[in-house]
């Protein structure tokens, strides 16, 4: 794929911020009518999928945030000169074709969108279907913006599939496919891993944990733990799981508190046994497996353990791999926390909605990669790269 300079590409991002900004009423009319047609029973779905005018507003900045980053593409990496006289330079490079599949959030449509064109990727968007009509007017949006600059609408594909299209799609892709980015749950996860031809990279799938260490401040932890389990419920950094150090002082006190704090913000609770000794109107676990599902919803559990060893096994055990908190005032025991726990991100005495790319330093994101290869943590326009060496020679030949 030919290498498009980077004033031609932030023309095309500059070109679609005043688009966005122009069609704002079009876009929201669309998006009414993926609203009318949705079922408000999933409200975590639904507020994903809602657009506003301060949701334009973050499209419209993710667009020129991404206008003034560097570019990504042929910066140079490394340089060596071989005692034979080659010179070996290692360049990034784009990775081809990007498709991801997500649900409900037309901000992605955006997003991931405006970060592989300007790393110099084609990218392929497959969208939820409740999602239908926003992604389609975004996407059209990019069209003009791409026609505007004499650049051909492929670089920013709209994928209209249903399951069985997309599943045939991956097993036998019809152009060249170097990247999928599933962005989702378990099921798509899966789906898309036991379909796909190409590398999958894993992204989105939360079931974040935090251990309150008995040397915790306990007002603090009360705070970190109400903000990442409240403050968006539907973001897959939000926390699901709550473990309590059985030393800490005052332990039955400080869960009950726990309790009243959590039932105050409407967050149903259900506990292991251990905790249901002290929480005795609160209901047991019934099955093992939901130390680690998501729940995208008020809801978490709270279990109990007897020393720091215990939780790091039990979340690398359980987790999702995105984000893990310690709540402790022993900076040892937090380095030893953050050394062992096997996530993305880890956290000392903070919350874990922090791991997003704007609030990492990252700017927009493509995804929270959960994956060890090519990258952990938000995927950002840095991340959509890969490598490639330019080798020089002057007809030399190996021995």
């Amino acid at each position: 794929m030919k290498l498009l300079n980077t004033a031609l590409k932030n023309n095309v991002l500059q070109d679609m911020e005043h688009i966005l900004n122009q069609n704002r009423e079009t876009l929201l009319q669309a998006n009414q009518k993926d609203l009318d047609a949705f079922d408000r029973d999933d409200q975590a779905l639904y507020d994903r999928l809602v657009v506003d005018q301060k949701k334009i507003d973050q499209m419209i900045n993710a667009v020129r945030e991404v206008r003034n980053q560097e570019d990504p593409v042929n910066q140079e990496i490394s340089t060596r000169n071989l005692d034979n006289g080659l010179k070996i330079i290692n360049k990034t490079a784009p990775f081809g074709t990007i498709m991801i599949i997500y649900e409900s959030r037309p901000d992605v449509t955006i997003e991931a969108a405006v970060l592989a064109f300007k790393a110099n990727n084609k990218i392929m968007l497959k969208g939820g279907k409740e999602a239908y009509h926003s992604n389609k007017a975004l996407v059209k949006f990019w069209h003009q913006a791409l026609a505007k600059n004499n650049l051909p609408s492929d670089f920013i594909q709209f994928m209209d599939m249903d399951r069985a299209q997309t599943q045939a799609f991956l097993k036998n892709p019809d152009q060249q496919l170097d990247l999928i980015v599933p962005r989702g749950g378990e099921r798509l996860i899966h789906f898309v891993k036991e379909h796909a031809k190409c590398a999958v990279l894993v992204s989105g799938r939360g079931n974040n944990f935090l251990f309150v260490h008995k040397e915790a401040d306990w007002q603090k932890s009360l705070e970190v733990i109400l903000n990442a389990k409240t403050h968006k419920i539907s973001a897959c950094n939000a926390l699901d799981k709550i473990l309590i150090d059985t030393r800490i002082e005052n332990y039955e006190g400080k869960l009950k508190e726990l309790r009243q704090h959590l039932m105050d913000n409407k967050v149903s609770i259900v506990v292991d046994k251990m905790v249901k000794e002290t929480l005795k109107n609160e209901e047991i676990i019934s099955d093992e497996a939901i130390w680690k599902e998501e729940f995208l919803a008020m809801k978490c559990v709270i279990g109990a353990v007897d020393n720091l060893d215990t939780a790091i096994q039990k979340i690398n055990k359980n987790s999702g791999g995105h984000s893990a908190t310690i709540m402790t005032q022993n900076n040892n025991v937090a380095q030893t926390f953050m050394e062992n726990v096997d996530c993305a991100a880890v956290y000392q005495n903070a919350s874990t909605r922090f791991t997003d790319g704007g609030q990492m330093g990252v700017g927009a994101e493509l995804a929270i990669s959960t994956d060890k290869l090519h990258h952990r943590g938000p995927l950002g326009l840095k991340q959509l790269v890969t490598n490639k060496y330019y080798v020089f020679g002057d007809g030399q030949i190996r021995l």
